[in-house]
């Protein structure tokens, strides 16, 4: 039975609202609001949905939002989807951009700092957790081991890319007998045709823009465009892998580390994808540059690519899941994608967060509460905040 988009847009709006706790807990939010409550899809094409999305490029969490839209309502549907979950977190980031200015003075300054150091926290656990995920066995655990030490030497975009492509190659050598999902089965509402349109469209964009934005046309709106369709196309393994895809786009040449770092501790405290970071550096990068529409030049450039992808593979999903070769590539490339994070939570996380021993204690003690107490990020936002400001005041 379809539905109308405005009652995709109120439901995913609700969500986004409250969907705390990161892209494993939108999806627990998700099935128990679609597959329990409302029974617009049940439970063996609901796994089917995640695992297409886990399997791409992209933030998970909304391209399952947007595949259920999608689904259930057309093309309108998955566009009310992905506003719906989207829109509640990037408000509050812009928000938090605009009244940086309030954040003056050492009680200001340690909350800034604070914020980094849930950075830090944050970014440790996504190793910790994707490690033992991705990283389950010692070949994958070599491939991303040796991925953190080629960004580490080599850094750069070249190196984060040249990680995964190796990741990938390595996946296909060594990799080739790991089991097909057990999901599942689906017939997703879009052709074969329209699915090669999309991915046609993918692949000129990624391709494209580059060439455009090098001869220097397009100014910095078609700049920052590239750059975090780039980004948003090539996260593999979950959102946090965009912070050190984005860190390469926008530090220096547009925000400073710790404004950078700033936001994406502000990130953690709002419900919603956390993708949307990227509004808050649009804000930020517009302030000085072309004004409020970086931010939805941003946002739109950051999600475009992985919502395209889930277009383009749904239609080939059944028959490409099953293939050894392309679950061994994936998976090789998913292992290299927690090196490169690794590799994040030493430069630019650490190395701009951590200048004192007292640092050390915070920062442990937000890794703590998350992965030992489960704690929610809410909560260790607000705990990191209070310790900072207490020791900032303290010692300063």
């Amino acid at each position: 039975m379809r539905v109308s988009a405005l009652d995709v847009l109120l439901a995913f709006f609700r969500l986004g609202l409250t969907s705390f706790g990161g892209p494993v807990a939108h999806l627990g939010y998700f099935r128990q609001e679609f597959v329990v409550k409302r029974g617009w899809i049940d439970e063996p094409g609901y796994a089917d949905i995640v695992a297409l999305c886990q399997f791409l490029p992209g933030p998970a969490s909304s391209q399952v939002g947007f595949a259920l839209g999608l689904r259930r309502a057309g093309a309108w549907g998955g566009l009310a989807a992905w506003v719906g979950f989207t829109l509640p977190s990037a408000i509050a980031l812009i928000a938090f951009a605009y009244a940086a200015s309030l954040f003056d003075g050492p009680v200001g300054a340690a909350i800034l700092h604070g914020l980094k150091l849930v950075a830090v926290a944050v970014v440790a656990q996504a190793v910790w957790g994707m490690a033992k995920t991705l990283c389950p066995d010692r070949t994958r655990g070599t491939i991303g081991a040796l991925a953190a030490m080629l960004v580490l030497l080599v850094g750069g975009a070249f190196g984060q890319i040249a990680a995964i492509v190796l990741g990938g190659a390595a996946g296909l050598a060594f990799l080739s007998n790991l089991k097909a999902p057990e999901t599942g089965h689906l017939a997703f509402p879009i052709s074969r045709t329209v699915g090669i349109v999309a991915l046609v469209l993918f692949a000129i964009l990624l391709l494209g823009l580059p060439l455009l934005a090098s001869i220097g046309s397009g100014g910095v709106g078609l700049a920052l465009f590239d750059g975090f369709y780039r980004s948003g196309a090539l996260v593999f393994g979950g959102g946090h892998v965009v912070l050190p895809l984005l860190q390469e786009q926008v530090v220096p040449q547009f925000i400073g580390a710790d404004s950078f770092l700033a936001g994406y501790g502000a990130a953690q405290a709002v419900p919603g994808p956390l993708f949307t970071f990227a509004a808050y550096l649009g804000t930020v990068i517009g302030s000085n540059t072309i004004g409020p529409i970086a931010a939805i030049i941003c946002l739109i450039a950051i999600f475009l690519p992985g919502l395209l992808l889930v277009v383009g593979a749904m239609p080939f999903w059944e028959q490409f899941r099953t293939l050894p070769k392309g679950r061994a590539i994936m998976a090789g490339a998913n292992a290299a994608v927690v090196g490169i994070l690794g590799a994040a939570l030493y430069d630019p996380v650490w190395t701009s967060a951590v200048i004192a021993p007292v640092d050390v204690a915070i920062a442990l003690a937000g890794f703590g509460l998350l992965v030992l107490w489960k704690a929610p990020p809410t909560l260790v936002v607000g705990v990191v905040l209070v310790i900072s400001v207490l020791s900032g005041l303290m010692l300063g």
